[in-house]
């Protein structure tokens, strides 16, 4: 399932903090495969430094990181989907500490989970998810365009928040537990997509302040 952009609320303005955060990671990619994996292994977390108090700048710096093409593109449509309608109930300022916030309550379980590793982590899907816990909670009925990708069966589906967020986190749970039973690295940071989308979940209220949930038609005056 890839979501592309909610059909029930139209948008309140350029989304110019989301595109902003796009913006930086296409430019991060860039420097990336520009620089190589010096660079990589320069920026990117490494849960056994950052858990000894070394390089915790990486903790940002790694929100801004992809491994792939498909890593970025994924990550960036997922953010267009979900993104621009948070950043408007919240307000740029407060969307933008709570993004970076998100990246980071997401680095902390996936820190824990193995202090020890020395395998890089990078990426924007801890905060992503963030923002995706924050859209279930405030914008739970609305109906996201989706494509479905069955096979060699694609089509375009409109699927409610509840139910495409809900399935994606219990993927999520369940990849995790998979990856705990069998004791291996699977490449995926799922406990940081765990981690971002319940602090999503928690706080996203209060990063909405009550006049532009009256905008958005949330609450009543």
């Amino acid at each position: 399932m890839i979501p592309l952009r909610d059909i029930d609320r139209k948008r309140l303005g350029f989304p110019a903090v989301t595109a902003m955060i796009i913006g930086m990671n296409v430019l991060m990619f860039l420097l990336e495969s520009a620089n190589g994996r010096d660079f990589i292994l320069r920026w990117s977390l490494i849960p056994a430094e950052v858990a000894a108090g070394r390089g915790t700048i990486t903790i940002l710096t790694a929100m801004f990181m992809h491994a792939s093409v498909l890593h970025i593109m994924g990550n960036m449509v997922y953010l267009m989907a979900f993104g621009p309608e948070l950043e408007g109930v919240m307000g740029r300022g407060r969307y933008l500490v709570f993004y970076l916030l998100g990246g980071l309550a997401a680095t902390v379980p996936q820190v824990a989970m193995d202090p020890t590793s020395v395998v890089p982590n990078l990426g924007a899907s801890g905060a992503i998810a963030a923002v995706m816990g924050a859209f279930l909670v405030t914008f739970p009925h609305d109906r996201i365009r989706t494509l479905l990708v069955i096979g060699f069966y694609v089509t375009i589906s409109f699927i409610p928040a509840v139910i495409l967020v809900g399935f994606w986190f219990v993927i999520q749970l369940f990849s995790e537990v998979g990856a705990l039973v069998q004791r291996q690295g699977v490449g995926v940071a799922y406990m940081a997509h765990i981690g971002g989308l319940i602090f999503g979940v928690v706080t996203a209220r209060l990063f909405e302040p009550r006049q532009r949930r009256i905008l958005y038609g949330l609450e009543d005056r």
